[in-house]
């Protein structure tokens, strides 16, 4: 028998994914067998499976379903990969690249959210992915270089830390833009330099960091 959460999570991936151009089939099948509802606290978890971003705590936000399989599906995984995810929040895109890569490096700038996106993932049974805590604006050189950089928030520029840690070949999915809004740019890192490709509009809460958004430049946002 499918319990409800079960049944919503295909829903959303048949109404929300698939319905609006999300094609990769191993992006969607990591949509229907990650649980959403694990990584929202416990008063939203009746809009899990909602088409909206969701408050997590600490003004942090867990994406909306669709840019989080829009985002996946861009880095173009094929299942060799590692993964450097700036941003971890609740822990859910992690989850996701994890039923797609070898490894996940995911970090966060807030200690509490790590730890309990660590506790989630290992409640789901997840091993693949290892969450630090530190400034993501500078990626973590120590464990790259990376096959794809994904960020979760919204950065003025392209930061070069990020860059520097892509391999030849290599993807980086970052949105970039004002307070207001920002638009998702996809960085391919190749032999006569990168490569920029713009896939629409977006909205983040800001990369805060050395080559994100400082002190007073922080700006005010909501999620995507």
């Amino acid at each position: 028998m499918v319990d409800d959460n079960t049944r919503l999570r295909h829903n959303m991936v048949t109404q929300q994914l698939i319905k609006r151009g999300i094609e990769d089939p191993r992006v969607l099948q990591a949509m229907r067998d990650t649980p959403r509802h694990r990584f929202v606290p416990a008063r939203h978890r009746a809009m899990a499976y909602e088409d909206m971003p969701l408050a997590i705590g600490h003004e942090q936000t867990i994406s909306q379903p669709l840019m989080v399989a829009m985002m996946t599906a861009a880095l173009q995984l094929y299942g060799h990969e590692r993964v450097l995810e700036i941003g971890t929040g609740s822990g859910y895109q992690a989850a996701i690249l994890s039923r797609l890569v070898v490894a996940v490096f995911s970090i966060e700038r807030i200690p509490e959210l790590a730890s309990q996106a660590r506790a989630t993932l290992a409640m789901a049974g997840i091993m693949n992915v290892h969450v630090f805590v530190g400034d993501g604006s500078l990626g973590l050189p120590e464990h790259g270089p990376y096959d794809a950089v994904v960020v979760t928030a919204a950065s003025p520029k392209v930061p070069p830390a990020l860059v520097d840690q892509l391999k030849p070949g290599g993807r980086l999915i970052i949105p970039v833009g004002d307070r207001y809004e920002q638009t998702l740019i996809r960085l391919t890192a190749t032999s006569n330099g990168p490569q920029v490709e713009r896939l629409g509009g977006c909205r983040f809460v800001p990369l805060i960091g050395q080559q994100g958004w400082l002190g007073g430049e922080i700006p005010q946002t909501e999620g995507p």
